[in-house]
């Protein structure tokens, strides 16, 4: 069952035809496909929001708190639409999202383990859903399984490093040094979807990482990015510019390795009523765009 009973009672009032959407390259979004105007506030991006920015509210709340701030796309988390769904389900869900003019275009974070046919139910997912791209954390022997899938599926995997976890310790794909030399050998559909608010609270740990060098070092495989700010002092997420990260530095490194992914406005604080947060992230988002221009 999905997670918002209003999607229940669409899916049993209406028609259930499944949806079925051909494997397509990692690609940007056709210029016709587009809601008209958002990519043009946006510089040409794909701008998403992660709903898990808006993890206390049900799916359709959340749907429309994400068109109320003009975005157009997101990435979204199993609270609001559980990967388990079956295709009616998922067909149902993709009819909400079009009613709230919002398209998914990833999900995650998701785990992937050797496990060949789990990982393969999560392609399947993310082909119904109609997505390109699943943030991931990969066991490092997931990576034989995750070849095979993405040649076939042409769904990207971009790992999503975590910063410090507790006990002392670094997520085990912190940034690019540990996540490059792992998946350079792999098919070329594996590789990031970086956390900006997690690479710079790695200096909680003494590990200081510059967001736009990560871009730079992970190249084409930049498949995605949570784009946050964090102060490391309070730590806490905080609107864009109030912490250490420099936008129009993040959307000049997306150029230069001419990003064609999905960028997901991302904010942890104020889980309650986070919106106000995030529209001023938004505000400053636009303004870099213009400073960049």
């Amino acid at each position: 069952m999905l997670p918002n009973t209003s999607i229940s009672r669409r899916a049993f009032l209406g028609s259930l035809t499944t949806t079925v959407l051909a494997s397509r390259t990692f690609s940007a979004l056709r210029a016709d496909e587009k809601p008209q105007g958002s990519e043009r506030d946006f510089g040409g991006f794909t701008v998403a929001v992660q709903s898990y920015t808006f993890r206390e509210f049900e799916t359709e709340q959340a749907l429309k708190r994400i068109r109320d701030l003009g975005i157009r796309h997101a990435e979204f988390y199993s609270k609001h639409i559980d990967p388990k769904s079956s295709p009616n389900q998922i067909a149902a869900f993709r009819r909400l999202c079009e009613e709230y003019g919002v398209r998914p275009v990833a999900f995650g974070v998701q785990h992937f383990s050797k496990d060949h046919d789990a990982n393969r139910a999560m392609f399947e997912f993310a082909r119904h859903l109609g997505i390109q791209a699943l943030s991931a954390d990969p066991d490092p022997d997931s990576f034989e399984s995750l070849d095979k899938l993405c040649e076939e599926y042409k769904v990207a995997i971009a790992i999503h490093p975590h910063g410090p976890i507790g006990g002392g310790k670094l997520h085990r794909w912190y940034g690019s040094e540990v996540i490059l030399p792992a998946v350079k050998d792999h098919h070329p559909l594996i590789g990031t979807c970086l956390d900006t608010g997690h690479l710079i609270r790695c200096a909680q740990m003494g590990k200081k990482l510059d967001p736009a060098a990560e871009v730079r070092a992970m190249g084409a495989r930049n498949f995605g990015m949570h784009l946050k700010d964090h102060d490391n002092e309070r730590r806490r997420d905080v609107p864009y510019g109030d912490g250490a990260l420099d936008v129009t530095a993040i959307l000049k490194a997306l150029r230069d390795v001419k990003f064609k992914g999905y960028i997901a406005i991302e904010y942890e604080a104020n889980p309650q009523n986070p919106s106000a947060d995030v529209q001023e992230c938004v505000d400053r988002f636009k303004k870099a765009v213009r400073k960049h221009s």
